[in-house]
Protein backbone atom coordinates (compact mmCIF):
# COMPACT_ATOMS: atom_id res chain seq x y z
CA UNK A 1 0.00 0.00 0.00
CA UNK A 2 1.49 3.31 -1.04
CA UNK A 3 1.66 6.20 1.41
CA UNK A 4 0.94 9.92 0.86
CA UNK A 5 2.73 11.60 -1.98
CA UNK A 6 5.41 13.81 -0.31
CA UNK A 7 5.08 16.29 -3.17
CA UNK A 8 1.49 16.91 -2.07
CA UNK A 9 1.80 17.75 1.64
CA UNK A 10 -1.93 18.47 2.09
CA UNK A 11 -3.07 15.18 0.58
CA UNK A 12 -5.88 13.79 2.69
CA UNK A 13 -6.14 16.96 4.82
CA UNK A 14 -7.85 20.35 4.56
CA UNK A 15 -6.96 22.55 1.62
CA UNK A 16 -5.42 25.75 3.07
CA UNK A 17 -6.47 27.68 -0.04
CA UNK A 18 -10.15 27.13 0.78
CA UNK A 19 -11.99 29.10 3.47
CA UNK A 20 -12.67 27.25 6.73
CA UNK A 21 -16.42 26.43 6.65
CA UNK A 22 -16.56 26.48 10.45
CA UNK A 23 -15.57 30.15 10.58
CA UNK A 24 -18.31 32.75 10.48
CA UNK A 25 -17.18 35.43 8.07
CA UNK A 26 -18.50 37.66 5.31
CA UNK A 27 -17.48 40.46 2.97
CA UNK A 28 -20.01 43.08 1.90
CA UNK A 29 -19.58 46.10 -0.35
CA UNK A 30 -21.96 48.96 -1.04
CA UNK A 31 -21.58 51.98 -3.32
CA UNK A 32 -23.86 54.99 -3.74
CA UNK A 33 -23.40 58.51 -5.07
CA UNK A 34 -22.50 59.54 -1.52
CA UNK A 35 -20.31 56.72 -0.22
CA UNK A 36 -18.36 53.58 -1.04
CA UNK A 37 -18.07 51.12 1.83
CA UNK A 38 -16.43 47.71 2.08
CA UNK A 39 -16.53 45.54 5.21
CA UNK A 40 -14.95 42.17 5.92
CA UNK A 41 -15.85 40.53 9.22
CA UNK A 42 -14.74 37.30 10.87
CA UNK A 43 -16.71 36.60 14.03
CA UNK A 44 -14.18 34.00 15.18
CA UNK A 45 -11.15 36.26 15.05
CA UNK A 46 -8.70 37.67 17.56
CA UNK A 47 -9.68 41.33 17.72
CA UNK A 48 -7.50 42.61 14.88
CA UNK A 49 -8.82 45.56 12.89
CA UNK A 50 -7.92 47.59 9.82
CA UNK A 51 -10.19 50.61 9.69
CA UNK A 52 -10.18 53.61 7.35
CA UNK A 53 -13.25 55.85 7.15
CA UNK A 54 -11.67 59.30 6.93
CA UNK A 55 -12.92 59.98 10.48
CA UNK A 56 -10.15 59.13 12.99
CA UNK A 57 -12.40 59.02 16.06
CA UNK A 58 -14.88 56.77 14.26
CA UNK A 59 -11.98 54.53 13.23
CA UNK A 60 -10.99 54.32 16.89
CA UNK A 61 -14.51 53.33 17.91
CA UNK A 62 -14.77 50.60 15.26
CA UNK A 63 -11.40 49.26 16.38
CA UNK A 64 -12.82 49.02 19.91
CA UNK A 65 -15.74 47.02 18.53
CA UNK A 66 -13.34 44.53 16.94
CA UNK A 67 -10.93 44.31 19.87
CA UNK A 68 -13.46 43.76 22.62
CA UNK A 69 -15.78 41.69 20.44
CA UNK A 70 -12.88 39.37 19.53
CA UNK A 71 -13.65 39.62 15.83
CA UNK A 72 -11.50 40.47 12.84
CA UNK A 73 -12.77 43.58 11.11
CA UNK A 74 -11.70 45.41 7.97
CA UNK A 75 -13.56 48.58 7.02
CA UNK A 76 -12.76 50.79 4.05
CA UNK A 77 -15.11 53.75 3.61
CA UNK A 78 -14.96 56.80 1.39
CA UNK A 79 -17.69 59.40 1.65
CA UNK A 80 -18.65 62.99 1.02
CA UNK A 81 -17.05 64.26 4.23
CA UNK A 82 -16.82 67.75 2.76
CA UNK A 83 -20.61 67.81 2.96
CA UNK A 84 -21.14 65.98 6.25
CA UNK A 85 -19.99 62.86 8.10
CA UNK A 86 -23.56 61.56 8.36
CA UNK A 87 -23.57 59.57 5.11
CA UNK A 88 -20.25 57.86 5.86
CA UNK A 89 -21.23 56.91 9.42
CA UNK A 90 -24.71 55.69 8.54
CA UNK A 91 -23.64 53.72 5.46
CA UNK A 92 -20.82 52.07 7.42
CA UNK A 93 -23.45 50.95 9.93
CA UNK A 94 -25.60 49.55 7.13
CA UNK A 95 -22.76 47.54 5.58
CA UNK A 96 -21.40 46.32 8.91
CA UNK A 97 -24.87 45.13 9.88
CA UNK A 98 -25.30 43.32 6.56
CA UNK A 99 -21.92 41.64 7.01
CA UNK A 100 -22.80 40.49 10.53
CA UNK A 101 -26.13 39.09 9.37
CA UNK A 102 -24.48 37.21 6.50
CA UNK A 103 -21.69 35.86 8.71
CA UNK A 104 -24.23 34.51 11.22
CA UNK A 105 -25.90 32.25 8.67
CA UNK A 106 -28.88 30.42 10.16
CA UNK A 107 -27.65 31.24 13.73
CA UNK A 108 -27.50 27.60 14.79
CA UNK A 109 -25.94 27.11 18.21
CA UNK A 110 -25.87 30.79 19.13
CA UNK A 111 -26.21 31.95 22.72
CA UNK A 112 -28.26 34.74 21.07
CA UNK A 113 -28.53 37.17 24.02
CA UNK A 114 -25.89 39.39 25.57
CA UNK A 115 -25.85 42.17 28.15
CA UNK A 116 -23.18 44.10 30.02
CA UNK A 117 -22.48 47.36 31.82
CA UNK A 118 -19.14 48.98 31.00
CA UNK A 119 -17.44 51.78 32.96
CA UNK A 120 -14.92 54.25 31.59
CA UNK A 121 -13.86 56.63 34.35
CA UNK A 122 -16.99 58.60 35.28
CA UNK A 123 -19.06 57.09 32.43
CA UNK A 124 -21.14 53.93 32.76
CA UNK A 125 -23.04 52.49 29.80
CA UNK A 126 -25.36 49.50 29.79
CA UNK A 127 -26.09 47.44 26.67
CA UNK A 128 -28.47 44.54 26.10
CA UNK A 129 -28.99 42.89 22.73
CA UNK A 130 -30.73 40.00 21.04
CA UNK A 131 -29.70 38.50 17.70
CA UNK A 132 -33.39 37.99 17.10
CA UNK A 133 -33.82 38.94 13.47
CA UNK A 134 -36.14 41.72 14.67
CA UNK A 135 -34.44 45.11 14.24
CA UNK A 136 -34.97 47.62 17.01
CA UNK A 137 -32.85 50.34 18.61
CA UNK A 138 -33.48 51.94 21.98
CA UNK A 139 -30.74 54.52 22.46
CA UNK A 140 -30.49 56.77 25.47
CA UNK A 141 -26.98 58.12 25.92
CA UNK A 142 -27.05 61.46 27.68
CA UNK A 143 -24.51 63.66 25.92
CA UNK A 144 -23.40 66.98 27.39
CA UNK A 145 -25.25 69.99 25.99
CA UNK A 146 -21.95 71.45 24.78
CA UNK A 147 -20.67 68.22 23.20
CA UNK A 148 -18.37 69.10 20.31
CA UNK A 149 -17.09 67.02 17.37
CA UNK A 150 -14.40 64.49 18.22
CA UNK A 151 -11.27 64.10 16.11
CA UNK A 152 -10.27 65.85 12.91
CA UNK A 153 -12.22 65.73 10.67
CA UNK A 154 -14.71 65.79 13.49
CA UNK A 155 -17.36 63.22 14.32
CA UNK A 156 -20.54 64.78 15.66
CA UNK A 157 -21.35 62.77 18.81
CA UNK A 158 -25.04 62.38 17.91
CA UNK A 159 -24.04 60.42 14.81
CA UNK A 160 -23.29 57.45 17.05
CA UNK A 161 -27.03 56.93 17.38
CA UNK A 162 -27.42 56.98 13.58
CA UNK A 163 -24.65 54.39 13.28
CA UNK A 164 -26.24 52.02 15.78
CA UNK A 165 -29.68 52.43 14.20
CA UNK A 166 -28.34 51.57 10.74
CA UNK A 167 -26.40 48.64 12.19
CA UNK A 168 -29.35 47.24 14.15
CA UNK A 169 -31.74 47.47 11.20
CA UNK A 170 -29.33 45.86 8.72
CA UNK A 171 -28.17 43.15 11.12
CA UNK A 172 -31.64 42.35 12.44
CA UNK A 173 -30.59 43.00 16.03
CA UNK A 174 -32.63 44.24 18.96
CA UNK A 175 -30.24 46.67 20.63
CA UNK A 176 -30.63 48.72 23.80
CA UNK A 177 -27.92 51.24 24.71
CA UNK A 178 -28.25 53.59 27.66
CA UNK A 179 -25.90 55.63 29.79
CA UNK A 180 -26.24 55.30 33.55
CA UNK A 181 -23.63 57.97 34.34
CA UNK A 182 -21.15 60.18 32.54
CA UNK A 183 -20.11 63.71 31.62
CA UNK A 184 -17.26 63.26 29.16
CA UNK A 185 -18.43 62.78 25.55
CA UNK A 186 -15.43 60.68 24.56
CA UNK A 187 -15.88 58.40 27.57
CA UNK A 188 -19.60 57.95 26.94
CA UNK A 189 -19.18 57.00 23.29
CA UNK A 190 -16.19 54.74 23.88
CA UNK A 191 -17.96 52.94 26.74
CA UNK A 192 -20.94 52.46 24.39
CA UNK A 193 -18.86 50.81 21.67
CA UNK A 194 -17.01 48.63 24.16
CA UNK A 195 -20.29 47.58 25.76
CA UNK A 196 -21.86 46.62 22.43
CA UNK A 197 -18.70 44.69 21.57
CA UNK A 198 -18.76 42.71 24.82
CA UNK A 199 -22.49 42.01 24.58
CA UNK A 200 -22.02 40.81 20.99
CA UNK A 201 -19.11 38.64 22.04
CA UNK A 202 -21.35 36.95 24.58
CA UNK A 203 -24.34 36.60 22.23
CA UNK A 204 -22.15 35.14 19.47
CA UNK A 205 -20.90 32.25 21.60
CA UNK A 206 -21.79 28.83 20.26
CA UNK A 207 -23.42 26.74 22.97
CA UNK A 208 -25.32 24.06 21.08
CA UNK A 209 -26.43 22.95 17.64
CA UNK A 210 -30.00 24.09 17.18
CA UNK A 211 -31.46 27.50 16.41
CA UNK A 212 -32.09 29.26 19.76
CA UNK A 213 -35.80 29.86 19.27
CA UNK A 214 -38.96 27.87 20.01
CA UNK A 215 -40.08 28.84 16.49
CA UNK A 216 -37.16 26.91 15.04
CA UNK A 217 -35.88 29.92 13.12
CA UNK A 218 -34.52 33.41 13.65
CA UNK A 219 -35.43 35.65 10.72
Amino acid sequence: MSGPDPSRPNQGGPDPSRPDPSRRSATVKRATKETSVSVRIDLDGSGEAEISTGLPFFDHMLAQLARHGLMELEVEAEGDLAVDAHHTVEDTGIVLGEALREALGDKSGLRRFGSVAVPLDEALVEVALDLSGRPYLAYSVGLPADASPLGSPGLEPQLAEEFWRAFAVSAGVTLHVRSLAGRNTHHLLEASFKAVALALRDALRREGTGVPSTKGALA
